[in-house]
């Protein structure tokens, strides 16, 4: 099963060639688990959001398999549970792509489109894979809000926005008011390990989604 993306014009293609190192991965995973997805990851959720949810790149037993953002990993339930909970999707989460989930007003775009070894994309990985995130975003005029998950996204969305990084220090629930307009909120990343490790939290995390339709609300009063 294939997923349709929200913005097809923007996504890399089944084989796209620009990272070496991440297709020879991309070989390997394909000749060992041909079943799986092992292909770059399309963004999903809704062509109308008005949140963006940057993420870093595909994890090994998540979407690399799946071929949908966060699904199939520990960090999708904590993700897909808050987005119920704060309106943002609908359905149940079933950790598999024909659960019937669907995104309401917010869209998932990865950093990376490929799964990294480690869990770990080089510099000139990110920077190579920045322009099908930039494309996204072009494709996407609707989004007023980005939530960075973790420090390389939040690079990648000030970048993408035009700032120098040194102006835009990261930290969990730090808000930025970017070159282009948007409003970006950082968030620890929903890892395995965060979680674990008591670094983030549920209610850490859903504390960043309540900010974001704060921040939501305040702007939709500030252009009535």
């Amino acid at each position: 099963m294939r997923l349709a993306s929200p913005v097809p014009e923007a996504e890399a293609p089944r084989n796209c060639p620009l990272c070496p190192r991440l297709v020879g991965l991309r070989h390997e995973l394909r000749a060992q688990h041909p079943d799986w997805w092992n292909a770059p990851v399309p963004a999903f959720g809704d062509r109308g959001a008005w949140l963006g949810i940057v993420g870093l790149a595909p994890g090994m037993f998540g979407a690399n398999r799946t071929g949908r953002p966060f699904t199939g990993d520990h960090a999708g339930i904590l993700l897909y549970r808050t987005l119920v909970r704060y309106g943002l999707a609908e359905g149940d989460y079933a950790e598999r792509i024909d659960d019937g989930l669907r995104l309401t007003g917010a869209v998932i775009l990865n950093a990376v489109k490929c799964l990294p070894p480690q869990n770990k994309p080089l510099p000139e990985e990110i920077a190579t894979c920045r322009p099908y995130y930039e494309a996204s975003l072009a494709a996407l005029p609707g989004i007023r809000i980005l939530i960075a998950l973790g420090q390389i996204a939040h690079v990648s969305a000030v970048r993408t926005a035009g700032g120098r990084q040194a102006a835009y220090k990261f930290g969990h629930l730090a808000e930025h008011r970017l070159p282009d307009g948007r409003i970006l909120i950082d968030s620890y990343h929903c890892s395995r390990y965060n979680q674990n490790t008591g670094r983030l939290t549920a209610e850490m995390f859903e504390a960043v989604f309540a900010r974001a339709l704060a921040v939501r609300g305040e702007l939709d009063r500030t252009e009535a």
